[in-house]
Parts: C-alpha cells; sequence; structure tokens
C-alpha cells in the first residue's frame, strides 16, 4: 500500500510540474506590453527579456555579488506574467495592485511545486520585489539596462535612431553598478552617433 500512495504522490507531482512547465511556457507568447503600445513590429516576448537579463548576470565580473543567485532572480523576477501579462506604466494600474497580481500569480504558480522549491522560487520573487539585497539591486540595474539596449536594437532594425528615446529617459539617474555604468555609457555613445549621422532610408 506505501509504495501505491507513493506512486500515486510521485504522479500528482509529475502532474503538477507540468502544469508549472505549461504556466511558465506562456511566457513565450506574452509580449513586452512597452514595445506593442509602440508599434514595434515583432516585439519580444518577456521570455526574451529574461532570458538575456540571466545571461549578463552570467557574465558579470563583480566578486561581491553571488552570481548564482543574480541569475535566478532574473529568471524568476518576471514569472507572474505568465498570469497577470506584462503590467506596463502606461496601464495605469497602481503599484499596490500590480504588486498583489503578481503575488497571488506567484502563489498560484509556486503551490504546483514541492515544498522546497515552492519556497525558494517564492522568496527569490519576494526579495527582487522588496529590493531587499545587492543582488536583487543589481538585477533591478540588469532589468532596464536590457530594456533600453533592446529599444536600441529596435531603433537600428527599424533605422528610426532615437525614436524610442522614452525608454531611455524612464531610466534617466537609475545606473548605480560600475558595470551597468560602463555599458549603459557604452551603449548611449554608439547611439547618439547613430542618432547623429544621417538616415540612409527616409521616413515618413
Amino acid at each position: 500500500m506505501a509504495s501505491v500512495s507513493a506512486a500515486a504522490f510521485a504522479g500528482r507531482g509529475a502532474q503538477n510540474l507540468l502544469q508549472f512547465l505549461r504556466l511558465v511556457g506562456q511566457l513565450k507568447r506574452v509580449p513586452r506590453t512597452g514595445w506593442v503600445y509602440r508599434n514595434v513590429e515583432k516585439p519580444e516576448s518577456v521570455s526574451d527579456h529574461m532570458y538575456r537579463m540571466a545571461v549578463m548576470a552570467l557574465v558579470t565580473k563583480d566578486d561581491q555579488l553571488n552570481k548564482d543567485r543574480c541569475v535566478r532572480l532574473a529568471l524568476v523576477h518576471d514569472m507572474a506574467e505568465c498570469i497577470v501579462g506584462d503590467i506596463a506604466p502606461a496601464d495605469n494600474v497602481p503599484k499596490e495592485e500590480k504588486h498583489r497580481r503578481e503575488k497571488e500569480a506567484m502563489k498560484q504558480l509556486t503551490q504546483l511545486l514541492p515544498e522546497d522549491l515552492s519556497k525558494e522560487l517564492y522568496e527569490l520573487w519576494e526579495e527582487y520585489e522588496t529590493q531587499s539585497t545587492a543582488e536583487a539591486k543589481y538585477v533591478k540595474q540588469l532589468d532596464q539596462c536590457e530594456m533600453i539596449l533592446q529599444a536600441s536594437e529596435y531603433e537600428d532594425l527599424e533605422n528610426r535612431p532615437g525614436r524610442l528615446q522614452d525608454f531611455y529617459d524612464s531610466t534617466a539617474g537609475k545606473f548605480s553598478h560600475p558595470e551597468i555604468v560602463q555599458l549603459v555609457s557604452e551603449l548611449e555613445a554608439e547611439r547618439n552617433t547613430s542618432i547623429a549621422a544621417p538616415s540612409s532610408e527616409p521616413h515618413s
């Protein structure tokens, strides 16, 4: 009887894990709302955004940070959006309400996992939300840095330098980590050169 019960429990665990993975998989199909509102063609998904953030965390040279934790935070920070969607500032949803919706979504997601994993993922999300550690603060800056890097790439793809300036404006003064400051400085220098150059393809 014990082995039958264990097998049944394992079966439920597999079913729950499959449900969790299907929910998280929806992030591949949730477009980043900011790009949608600006009529970017083929906007990236939330999953695309989190993947490059995780890679950015992976290649940091800052030995004072727990790199593994930074990668985990990057992979979890927007996970709730597979249920609630990508709520952008333009949606005019109060910060408290956005947090409430995402908190409920994370509870719904993590309850599908074994207790230890459920606790780990929820606490990672909470750590990012509360910005309670150096790693969380670093990953928040990665979030904003990745966004303006993506904005620059869309401007290049559309051959419309400077079109997405408002995304840059929204991050002004928010970078303090030396690596990210240096990266953003290089990005802005390249972008400013592109903006100053005459366009090879006029737009109406």
